[in-house]
C-alpha cells in the first residue's frame, strides 16, 4: 500500500504519478496523519471501473437466476449473437 502526505502531490506530482503507474495501485494522501484522498492511474481506474460493473451485471443475472428467471439456452444465444454478427 503507498501512503504519501496530502503535501507530496503538490510537492512532487511526476514522483506520484509515475509510482501510480509502475505500481497500478492507488496511492492513499493523507492529511494531519488521516486518510484523505485516493489518487490513481486512469489505466487502472478504467480497468477497475470494468471490472466493478462487470460484477454488478453477475450479481444482476444471478439474483434473477435465483429468483426463478429462466436464461437462454447455448444455442438460442448463439443465435442471437450471430443475428447480431451479421447485422454489423
Amino acid at each position: 500500500m503507498n501512503i504519501r502526505p496530502s503535501a507530496a502531490i503538490r510537492q512532487n506530482y511526476n514522483e506520484i504519478a509515475d509510482l501510480c503507474r509502475k505500481s497500478a495501485e492507488p496511492v492513499y494522501l493523507t492529511k494531519n496523519g488521516e486518510g484523505d484522498l485516493v489518487v490513481m492511474d486512469i489505466e487502472s481506474f478504467t480497468r477497475r471501473e470494468k471490472m466493478l460493473q462487470l460484477r454488478e451485471n453477475l450479481l444482476a443475472v444471478e439474483e434473477d437466476r435465483a429468483m426463478g428467471q429462466v436464461g437462454c439456452t447455448i444455442d438460442q444465444l448463439d443465435d442471437f449473437l450471430g443475428s447480431i454478427l451479421d447485422e454489423v
